[in-house]
């Protein structure tokens, strides 16, 4: 692996755990009603795109981080509109 890719794979392995911690917060307080649901439905409109994009140009680690981000997006939109 040269190391524009390792750039790339840490990159995409960073942004997508980022989502985690909220992920988790959220679901165990079930309290949602801080959040933006724009910043998240916006987020999840960019991975969907960083998808394809990933897709068309054969790139796992654009499009494999990209699907567990927008999963995650669209659990905490889904739990902000549950609990909110």
């Amino acid at each position: 692996m040269d190391y524009i890719a390792i750039i790339g794979t840490l990159g995409a392995t960073l942004t997508t755990v980022s989502l985690l911690p909220q992920t988790l917060k959220l679901y165990k307080t079930k309290s949602a009603g801080d959040l933006s649901f724009w910043t998240y439905a916006t987020l999840i409109s960019g991975t969907l795109l960083w998808i394809i994009y990933g897709l068309l140009l054969k790139q796992p680690p654009i499009y494999i981080a990209n699907i567990i981000s927008f999963l995650l997006a669209v659990v905490i939109l889904g739990l902000k509109i549950k609990h909110t």
